[in-house]
């Protein structure tokens, strides 16, 4: 399966199998990443929440529990981000399947496959990157 562009008059088919075992193996890195910091919603499969420690806080001193709110904030910063990336790798196999892989979400052409490489779920060609 492959999608042909044309880069400047010169055509080239893009190998979307090679993207979408890159874009799986990505997902399931960050799934990883997400299970170790955090829990699937068990009202929404498709949402990811940070999980506090257990620490008993009658027991514990101010010191600790100030470090586990800090460390349950980084992990819902650090959980909010790695949902975006997963949530984009989605976007990006769901774009494979629908045949629209590697076009530009602005202007339509194809995106560099150099581009695909260092990013395979980037949305817009390097003109359009920013």
């Amino acid at each position: 399966m492959g999608v042909v562009f044309c880069y400047n008059t010169t055509y080239m088919e893009l190998n979307t199998q090679h993207f979408k075992d890159l874009l799986l193996k990505e997902s399931e890195t960050l799934e990883e990443q997400l299970a170790s910091i955090g829990r699937k919603n068990p009202d929404d499969a498709e949402d990811w929440e940070a999980v506090a420690t257990d620490l008993d806080e009658d027991n514990a001193d101010e010191f600790d529990v100030a470090e586990d709110k800090e460390n349950f904030d980084n992990n819902k910063a650090e959980l909010d981000q790695l949902e975006i990336q997963l949530n984009e790798v989605k976007s990006a196999l769901q774009r494979i399947e629908d045949g629209e892989y590697g076009k530009c979400e602005i202007c339509d052409k194809g995106i560099e496959e150099d581009r695909l490489e260092a990013n395979p779920s980037a949305k817009t060609c390097k003109e359009h990157m920013n």
